[in-house]
């Protein structure tokens, strides 16, 4: 398969490395772990007193507005902030000694004038300034020469992108930690793009993380001439700082979100009990153990088999099973194991969902694309119904892909799937799911793709790793005779050592000239 260089989804857009670069100097010796509260919590913070102070001046030249009148904002979607939490009294105050707790006061009093932000926002500046002294001052400087929340800023998505590219930098900051609040963008974008999410649907993340599912879907919604709250989403998440993280992302693009009243175990303490969704996106956390299963051993979403007590990867699939509707679609990331392992009664889950022709398409990753893990993990996507009548029926049949070829470095250590990668991979599933309007025509690929059936799945055990599906892709053939081909390549090599020995003699004259030869 040909690989594309080029990288276009990522949260990298110019101006927001420039801005990380001068944030990260101000650090100091803050965990990053820490510092991204600090930040992110800032940026929020101008955010929407921009948004505010943006309407307040619209208001002031009306006849008939009252600029000091809360449900004015409350009817344009726009945040109340009093006089004491706005940015320009922060910024007019950065450099005094209290700077800190006059921000805690600003988030309190943000906190209790909007009552979907109660509980979310970060209040410990006080500590901060004491831990990051005059840096404080000057980070507040930093993000002041932003505009994030204004009309035009609002439309570029300045806010979203800053706040992304700041995710995505504390996340390899953080390292392993990382990948508790952030999925790469390249791999949210490749599920939301497989699955389509359509106007007027229900999705449901219940290891949402910061949040990220959310947002590329209402994306996705918009590209395709629809708009903001075209949704439906709820989600959950079991770590209280990540679950403000995820209220903040969302609050600041205006996407309207069903988080529950606290963050909560979705294993344990499920918010949505009853909510059948038209999606299910996740990336849960990989093999997680000491899960809850000895207190769930009964428990009804357990239709396939008991997961393992030592391994909730079962335990989360059966778990999107049993919140997707009738005719719903599901798309996440899991370890690879997941896809053959036969201990403690994985393997048998495994075949009785295949039986039940749930499995869709199997994709597997090349490694290196997550920050929490540089092991290779693969994507599954399930159907409740193969018959249904949007695509093409394909009952017993199942799709697996071999994506561990695709992909570019980014970096020393990452690899990210650039728009064609994603666009290839997308395209090949709704080929072969039949979607309306896709022109291409499936056909398999060695090495790349390939429509199974439920008797061919059998065969191999009902181990799902695209490899065993896929083959090995062609070669293309040799045809110099190897003698000739020997010589040919001694001679270049001759040549090119010749090269560089005289490249090597022209080095050291010129150190000699420098005064550095013997």
């Amino acid at each position: 398969m040909a690989k594309t260089k080029k990288q276009t989804n990522g949260a990298s857009l110019g101006f927001e490395a420039t801005l990380w670069a001068a944030a990260d100097k101000l650090r100091s010796n803050m965990d990053a772990a820490e510092y991204k509260h600090v930040v992110l919590g800032l940026i929020f913070l101008k955010y929407i007193s921009d948004s505010f102070e943006e309407l307040h001046k619209e208001l002031r030249e009306e006849l008939e507005a009252d600029p000091e009148d809360v449900d004015e904002y409350i009817a344009k979607n726009v945040f109340w902030v009093q006089k004491q939490a706005r940015w320009s009294f922060i910024q007019a105050n950065a450099k005094l000694p209290n700077i800190g707790s006059l921000i805690d006061d600003a988030m309190d009093s943000i906190e209790k004038d909007n009552k979907s932000l109660k509980g979310v926002l970060p209040k410990n500046y006080s500590r901060y300034q004491h831990e990051l002294s005059d840096k404080l001052g000057e980070l507040i400087d930093l993000i002041g020469t932003i505009g994030l929340g204004d009309k035009e800023n609002r439309s570029k998505d300045i806010l979203g992108r800053v706040y992304e590219y700041f995710l995505t930098m504390f996340a390899s900051a953080e390292g392993k930690n990382g990948g508790q609040f952030f999925t790469p963008r390249c791999i949210v974008a490749l599920i939301v793009e497989m699955l389509s999410p359509f106007k007027n649907s229900r999705v449901f993340d219940p290891a949402c993380g910061s949040g990220g599912f959310f947002v590329q879907s209402e994306r996705f919604i918009e590209s395709h001439a629809g708009q903001v709250g075209d949704i439906s989403v709820f989600g959950q998440e079991s770590n209280a700082t990540t679950w403000r993280l995820a209220k903040m992302n969302l609050a600041i693009r205006g996407i309207g979100a069903n988080l529950g009243p606290r963050d909560g175990d979705s294993f344990l303490n499920d918010l949505h009990p009853t909510l059948k969704a038209d999606f299910v996106m996740a990336n849960p956390p990989f093999n997680m153990k000491d899960w809850g299963q000895p207190q769930l051993q009964n428990d009804v979403r357990w239709k396939y088999g008991l997961p393992p007590a030592n391994n909730a990867n079962f335990a989360w699939v059966q778990h999107f099973l049993a919140h997707l509707a009738p005719h719903g679609l599901a798309g996440f990331v899991l370890a690879n194991g997941s896809m053959s392992s036969n201990t403690s009664g994985e393997g048998e889950i495994r075949k009785a969902m295949v039986n039940d022709d749930l499995v869709d398409c199997m994709i597997s990753l090349p490694g290196q694309l997550f920050y929490s893990t540089q092991i290779p993990v693969c994507l599954w996507f399930l159907a409740r119904n193969k018959a249904d009548s949007k695509f093409r029926a394909r009952t017993g049949e199942t799709l697996f892909i071999d994506a561990r070829k695709l992909g570019s470095m980014v970096d020393r250590t990452h690899k990210e799937f650039s728009d064609e990668d994603i666009a290839l991979i997308k395209d090949t599933y709704h080929a072969w799911r039949g979607d309306e309007g896709v022109e291409k025509t499936y056909e398999d690929i060695k090495g790349f793709c390939f429509s199974a059936k439920r008797e061919e799945i059998e065969n191999q055990n009902y181990i799902l790793t695209p490899g065993r599906y896929v083959g090995a892709e062609d070669i293309e053939e040799d045809d110099e005779d190897f003698d000739d081909k020997m010589k040919r390549l001694t001679a270049k090599l001759k040549e090119q050592v010749a090269q560089s020995e005289e490249l090597s003699k022209e080095i050291f004259k010129n150190l000699k000239v420098l005064g550095y030869g013997n």
